[in-house]
C-alpha cells in the first residue's frame, strides 16, 4: 500500500498544545483513497528534526511527505510555497525544545537560498469549507528549518518524494491564554478534515494544479 508520511511538531516555546501534534496523531493510520498515512511527532529542535523526518522517510518508504506546524496569528490553514536557507530564532525570543537559538545561520552552508513547494492542496480545502490559503513566508524557526532540510535532502538525493508544508492556527485552547486572548483559532476537527482534504488532493494529483489561486495572506 502507497504511504504519505504525515510528520506534526511537538509543543515548544509559549505553545503547550501544538495542533500539529494533535491532527498527525488524529490521522495515523488511517486511509485515504487508497493510501495509508503515517504519522510521526517530531522534536521541535534544530537539525534533530530534520534527521528524525528522513529516518522517518527510510522507515516508512513513502511517497510524499506533508510536514505541519503551528503559526500563531493566522486564521486559516497554509501551504507554504518558499523555505529559506536561513534560521533566526532570536527574531521570536524562542530557543528550540533543547534550548538552542540560531541567528543568521543557514540550514546547509552549501545549499540555495531557497527552495519552492507546490503541492495542490488550497483548493480542495477551500471548495470543502475549511479556509486554507497559500503562504510565501514560512518564518525563521523549526517549521521553515525542516521544511528546507527536507527540501534539500530530497534534492541532493535525487528522491521522487514530494514534501510540503502546512502550518496550522492556534488550537482554541491555546488562543484563550492570555497571552494569546484576540488569536484567531481552529479546532483540532476542523483542522483534520483540512488535512484529510489536502491529503486527498495530493493523491489525484501527481503534480499542482497549473491554475491561478488567489491568495490574502499578509504575514
Amino acid at each position: 500500500m502507497k504511504t504519505i508520511l504525515l510528520t506534526g511538531f511537538e509543543a515548544f516555546g509559549n505553545t503547550p498544545v501544538n495542533p500539529a501534534e494533535q491532527v498527525a496523531r488524529r490521522l495515523d493510520g488511517e486511509s485515504i483513497d487508497g493510501v495509508r498515512i503515517v504519522s510521526r511527532i517530531i522534536p521541535n529542535t534544530f537539525f534533530v528534526c530534520i534527521e528524525t523526518v528522513k529516518e522517518a522517510l527510510n522507515e516508512t518508504g513513502a511517497e510524499d511527505v506533508v510536514m505541519m506546524g503551528e503559526f500563531g496569528g493566522r486564521a486559516t490553514i497554509t501551504v507554504e510555497r518558499i523555505a529559506q536557507n536561513y534560521n533566526d530564532s532570536t527574531r521570536y525570543g524562542l530557543k528550540d525544545n533543547a534550548g538552542v537559538t540560531l541567528q543568521g545561520e543557514p540550514t546547509a552552508p552549501d545549499g540555495p537560498y531557497a527552495y519552492e513547494s507546490t503541492l495542490p492542496m488550497v483548493e480542495a480545502m477551500r471548495e470543502g469549507g475549511i479556509p486554507a490559503d497559500i503562504s510565501d513566508a514560512a518564518g525563521t524557526f523549526c517549521c521553515n528549518h525542516l521544511f528546507y532540510g527536507i527540501l534539500h535532502h530530497l534534492t541532493v538525493t535525487q528522491s521522487s518524494v514530494r514534501a510540503g508544508w502546512v502550518h496550522l492556527p492556534h488550537l482554541p485552547e491555546v488562543a484563550a491564554l492570555e497571552g494569546n486572548l484576540g488569536a484567531p483559532s481552529m479546532s483540532v476537527e476542523t483542522a483534520s478534515h483540512g488535512l484529510r482534504l489536502a491529503l486527498a488532493a495530493l493523491i489525484m494529483h501527481p503534480q499542482d494544479i497549473d491554475l491561478p489561486i488567489s491568495g490574502r495572506l499578509q504575514v
